[in-house]
């Protein structure tokens, strides 16, 4: 009787679940520290441009509109909410238009189940806004090629357009959707609408290519060489950890449906609705999965791919029937993301320590300031957290050696200062004194025993700096 409801009105269950979630997660987040990255994106949100070393600007952007909300841990952490619930409603829509009503509520289920979109309700991260883009650009691709309106090219470029504003890996979709054009439907190369989707979405994308254009395109060159490397030798520990990583995070059963069936019906060439959709998880997993032979990759690296993905297992569970399939699948997504929820909120410091009391740590440092003080950090992370939990939002910078990032673009010729730092380094003092005349170590912080111990150093009298 209750299933029967759920599917008498597949919209009306749509809205309140998708309700439902926004509400739990915006209540659960409420209760975390921010992560380290979070933090990051929060302190480029602050100072927005038209790009950034590390990513595009989308994640500061949204980042900006939620500090209109609040400054708070759930207020950041909204940009996921209102993501992923635009992305669950687009799933609903192209899934709808594909197949059928319960086929896409299916499919919302299917996301709603899975470990992998719960980790992305919590940290909030470029992944957000490129999820939500690449379900926006999915449909309206999908609308554009199939029923060929000048309203749907027109949408496409501006989300199209908006997803290479969110992150690099948006190349991937527009990979798969030239691949299928390539293949099924070449007469919209003789399109006008086409052009105009292409041009659309390069205005919407200049900003970014204007900024990288006047920084010697750091930010393209820093992400190709961030996914790449020059040896080539295969590295078959990262490779199995990063498919079995895959069945982790969309669940083992659906993963194993999703696989199975793409190889079983040769990703549906002879459907070409289904086929165009499922396109975009082959290219985005195939890329993924070559690139971790020989480099680690991260397991949300992939998650687009998810998008389609669950819109073609659920595809594949109505063609089959594969009704025991589908509740079996639910009961080990749901138990494998109720576990990792419920050692995000009691047992932080095992599951994810670089989260835990990160605001703790730095409401300790900031009682060693001294008026006048600079605040520097060892990483970009531990500099982000500093200006987010320290009271008013000071500046702070990252005050030693540690991989390049947007600090060291915004710091420039910027000199050092008498100050604190906040760093895990135990022996940091004999770097500093080549930078400083006076170093004390003032206090040891453990966190996590033997994971994270934060040491805070006081520097003053700065060497003075040769210039060359």
């Amino acid at each position: 009787m209750f299933t029967t409801l759920l599917y008498k009105s597949p919209k009306y269950t749509l809205f309140f679940t998708i309700l439902f979630m926004a509400i739990l997660s915006t209540l659960y987040n409420a209760f975390l520290p921010l992560h380290g990255d979070e933090a990051y994106y929060w302190v480029w949100g602050q100072n927005l441009q038209m790009g950034y070393y590390d990513h595009p600007p989308m994640i500061a952007i949204f980042m900006y509109l939620s500090s209109f909300i609040s400054d708070s841990e759930w207020a950041v952490r909204m940009v996921n909410v209102f993501s992923f619930s635009i992305t669950a409603l687009y799933i609903f829509k192209i899934t709808e238009k594909a197949v059928d009503e319960k086929t896409a509520l299916n499919a919302v289920f299917i996301f709603f189940s899975v470990i992998m979109v719960h980790a992305g309700y919590i940290i909030t991260t470029p992944d957000s806004p490129i999820n939500m883009f690449w379900a926006i650009s999915m449909y309206y691709s999908y609308m554009a090629i199939f029923e060929g309106k000048w309203k749907d090219y027109i949408f496409a470029g501006l989300s199209i357009g908006c997803m290479m504003l969110s992150k690099y890996t948006a190349i991937l979709f527009i990979a798969s959707v030239f691949i299928f054009l390539l293949i099924k439907r070449r007469d919209i190369f003789f399109n006008i609408k086409f052009y105009v989707t292409l041009l659309i979405s390069l205005l919407v994308v200049s900003p970014l290519l204007i900024w990288n254009y006047q920084n010697d395109w750091i930010s393209f060159t820093f992400q190709l060489h961030h996914g790449s490397t020059d040896t080539f030798s295969i590295n078959f520990g990262d490779f199995i950890g990063f498919i079995l990583g895959q069945f982790l995070l969309f669940s083992p059963v659906f993963t194993w449906v999703l696989f199975y069936y793409m190889y079983k019906e040769k990703l549906s060439y002879t459907n070409d609705k289904i086929f165009f959709i499922v396109l975009t998880v082959f290219v985005t997993l195939s890329f993924f999965t070559y690139k971790g032979l020989f480099k680690s990759m991260g397991l949300n690296y992939a998650a687009p791919a998810y998008i389609g993905g669950g819109i073609y297992v659920s595809y594949i569970l109505s063609k089959y029937k594969l009704s025991k399939t589908f509740k079996w699948g639910l009961i080990i997504a749901l138990a494998l993301t109720m576990l990792g929820r419920y050692l995000f909120l009691f047992h932080l410091d095992l599951v994810q320590d670089r989260m835990y009391q990160t605001d703790k740590t730095v409401e300790r440092f900031m009682t060693f300031k001294h008026e006048g003080d600079a605040l520097y950090g060892d990483h970009l992370t531990t500099a982000a957290l500093i200006t987010f939990y320290a009271p008013g939002h000071p500046k702070a910078d990252v005050g030693v050696p540690s991989r390049f990032s947007q600090y060291d673009l915004w710091r420039g010729d910027e000199h050092l200062k008498n100050g604190i730092i906040l760093s895990q380094e135990k022996n940091l003092k004999s770097y500093l004194l080549t930078k400083y005349k006076d170093v004390k170590l003032i206090d040891t912080d453990i966190v996590v025993p033997h994971k994270r111990i934060f040491y805070t150093y006081r520097v003053t009298n700065p060497k003075k700096i040769e210039k060359k």
